[in-house]
């Protein structure tokens, strides 16, 4: 992949970036902006070099037309602030407005135009429709940097068909994504740890049959830590279960044990009746149990404290560790211990950590974590799922092309 400086002298030119500011929203207020601040070296780096710096961006799921609700106006004004400068806004996505705006762009000035999930081509998985977007895009710019690192596994018009048609570069964001995902599957620094947790097992199928050819460890927690403890034949009450992926998860611990490596399940839990998600509320009293012995009438929602000991003591062991997935319902404070202790855990790995977007990310900062306590925080839940799991991403495939 070529680097912004292969793209040569920006002074005067027309560069447009595809960057991930799909940032949570509370209102107009943005609760995380740590994908706008992921963005910053490379929209500095275009900026300081005199380039017209055009931005591509998504935020929520507009269905193909223009919704107030999903403006990218939050987005404008908080990378405004973070970058010391106004950044102009367009009316449109694709159409006058952004042709307006972007032809009263001086050198060193950033815009941003609309939510690209305005226009129904940007997702379409017609081709012509996709290309016909794409060159609308095309016609505003010289160069195409790719910034968004959360959306490179889509085949939409901003990530891929865009790069067909410009010649394009990897921003600084997706070119470190690239390396220590690259870098984590192909020559990892062992002991190597996975970490995983989330809700469903079945998400995470395609990544755990990858990893367990390269990892020695895999740590899992969270929802999907009960379709494993039903393959072993413990009875998981009303938790989270996959019967779906039960077999597989027997066939796993099976392999690891048969290639000698190790895959590392909650031996105690903490459970509840049940929760109310939206009111951040457990039913009942939490209690904490063996993982063998989880009532029929009760649900895990949190690894134990035995376990966040013996899931420390391996992540703590490793020279490189991926997570990605919480170990319990961590948005409510009396389920979020384990995923505290994992993401502790982590801070003191002498290696490589990484956390690997979404959930994760998001559980550290909830926490209280600074990004500089790890050694790498992803961009892209979906996308780095992806990459863990072996799989081409469109948008980093196109990248690799010639142009």
């Amino acid at each position: 992949m070529k680097s912004v400086q292969d793209l040569g002298d920006l002074k005067g030119k027309r560069v447009l970036i595809r960057c991930d500011f799909n940032v949570p929203l509370d209102g107009e207020t943005i609760t995380d902006d740590g994908r706008i601040r992921a963005a910053l070296p490379t929209l500095t780096q275009l900026k300081d070099a005199g380039a017209k710096v055009i931005v591509l961006a998504h935020l929520g799921r507009p269905k193909g037309a223009p919704d107030p609700k999903y403006s990218v106006a939050p987005a404008a004004k908080r990378l405004g602030e973070l970058i010391g400068a106004d950044v102009k806004l367009a009316s449109d996505t694709a159409g006058p407005g952004a042709q307006e705006t972007v032809a009263g762009l001086a050198d060193g000035e950033i815009c941003l135009l609309e939510n690209v999930r305005f226009e129904p081509g940007e997702t379409s998985k017609d081709d012509a429709e996709r290309e016909a977007l794409a060159e609308k895009w095309a016609e505003l710019a010289d160069v195409f940097v790719s910034d968004g690192f959360g959306v490179v596994h889509r085949k939409q018009a901003s990530v891929y068909d865009v790069a067909k048609l410009l010649p394009h570069a990897a921003g600084a964001l997706v070119k470190k994504e690239v390396d220590v995902f690259s870098k984590v599957l192909s020559d990892p620094e062992r002991p190597f740890v996975v970490v995983l947790g989330g809700a469903k097992v079945a998400d995470k199928l395609a990544v755990i049959d990858n990893l367990l050819k390269i990892a020695d460890t895999l740590v899992v927690g969270g929802g999907m830590a009960y379709t494993f403890l039903a393959a072993k034949g413990y009875q998981v009450g009303k938790s989270l279960l996959d019967e779906a992926s039960i077999d597989a998860c027997t066939k796993y611990l099976s392999t690891a044990e048969s290639a000698g490596k190790q895959i590392l399940l909650p031996i105690d839990v903490r459970i509840a009746s049940g929760m109310d998600f939206a009111a951040r509320t457990v039913e009942g009293d939490v209690e904490v149990v063996a993982a063998e012995a989880i009532p029929g009438d009760k649900m895990g929602l949190d690894i134990g404290p035995q376990t966040e000991k013996l899931f420390a003591e391996a992540i703590k062991a490793a020279k490189t560790v991926v997570w990605n997935g919480p170990m319990g319902v961590f948005e409510i404070d009396a389920l979020a211990h384990g995923t505290a202790a994992v993401a502790q855990a982590l801070t003191e790995v002498d290696g490589l950590s990484v956390v690997g977007g979404g959930d994760s990310a998001a559980a550290v900062r909830e926490l209280g974590h600074a990004d500089d306590e790890f050694g790498h925080i992803s961009t892209g839940g979906g996308a780095s799922l992806e990459y863990l799991e072996g799989k081409e991403l469109p948008g980093i495939a196109v990248l690799e092309e010639g142009n």
